[in-house]
């Protein structure tokens, strides 16, 4: 039987308390038997059942940041939202700790869902998800899968499975390199078995070398300062498990996005060195009620907590048009 959570009651985010909403934690478990820590945010004396809309990312962060001020802004107007830990990450459950999974954290998106449909407060017809960075892909796969997401948001996104399979723009797409890739993490698998621990491929590189590219000095300004760092961040300390790249060789995520029927809006930063994963993913997309949004001047961590440049409105608007 898994351990029970133990969940932080302070207010330890890396964004203001609203006093526009209600705050509390909840926790629910996903068909794994994983438990997920969360924290629910809902509008104050809000009458009746609300939409409602469950986020998660950016990839290595915890809900004390990007995710948790998606969630607050968006209950600002008017939804019951959500923001979670994934499985092995955070305050949610599941050993061994700090292992991502394209078929996991899929299923943590549609456990989500789950939660949400069963609330007393919520409309289950009316349920969307946001996924920020790497969990953007997640969602868009979430919702290839799952009829009842009337809608997904995807900020900033990243196709974990993409970049890890052929490299930053597809630069490694080749077996010889794919295969290194395999030769080296089966390698680490082994030292590991042996050991008896599974090593940790870092966080953020703390400091960051001086020809680094302007990307990864961005990181470094969001997950290693005052602005974005928490101490249960894997990106903000350790990182993840150096193994855990294996499964998102072998899996893309995105197979089946041209075959999502509900609406997508996907937005990138214009100067975002990952916009093409947005750009592509759109391309692949189908129907009337898809939208590229891209936001001029904007980088990839922009997106993740500046409030001037975050387009919380059209995103509120695009959730209520899609649930109506």
């Amino acid at each position: 039987m898994e351990t029970p959570l133990i969940l932080t009651q302070v207010w330890d985010k890396t964004f203001p308390k609203s006093d526009k909403v209600s705050h509390r934690k909840v926790t629910f478990h996903n068909r794994y038997g994983i438990s997920l820590a969360a924290d629910l945010y809902a509008p104050k004396n809000a009458a009746g059942k609300l939409p409602a809309i469950a986020v998660c990312g950016p990839f290595g962060a915890v809900k004390e940041q990007a995710s948790g001020l998606y969630a607050q802004t968006m209950a600002e107007c008017g939804f019951l939202t959500i923001a979670f830990d994934p499985s092995y990450t955070g305050e949610s459950g599941g050993t061994p700790r700090y292992v991502a999974s394209p078929d996991i954290n899929t299923e943590d998106f549609q456990a989500a869902v789950d939660f949400l449909s069963v609330q007393e407060q919520v409309d289950p017809d009316k349920i969307g998800i946001i996924g920020i960075c790497g969990w953007g892909g997640m969602a868009l796969n979430a919702a290839a899968i799952d009829t009842r997401i009337k809608a997904t948001v995807t900020s900033t996104m990243y196709d974990m499975t993409r970049v890890n399979a052929k490299g930053y723009f597809d630069a490694e797409d080749s077996e010889e390199a794919r295969h290194a890739k395999r030769a080296a993490l089966n390698v680490q698998r082994t030292l590991d078995y042996k050991n008896g621990i599974y090593a940790l491929a870092g966080g953020v590189a703390d400091p960051v070398p001086a020809d680094a590219p302007f990307f990864v000095k961005d990181y470094h300004d969001y997950y290693k300062t005052a602005r974005g760092y928490h101490p249960r961040s894997l990106n903000s300390n350790g990182g993840w498990n150096l193994t855990s790249a294996l499964s998102f060789l072998n899996m893309p995520i995105l197979q089946y996005a041209d075959e999502i029927r509900s609406a997508v809006l996907l937005i990138h930063g214009e100067k975002a060195h990952s916009c093409y994963f947005s750009r592509d993913a759109y391309a692949m997309l189908k129907g009337s009620n898809k939208e590229l949004m891209i936001l001029p001047g904007a980088v990839h961590t922009d997106l993740y907590d500046k409030t001037d440049i975050i387009p919380f409105d059209y995103m509120a608007d695009f959730f209520r048009k899609a649930m109506q």
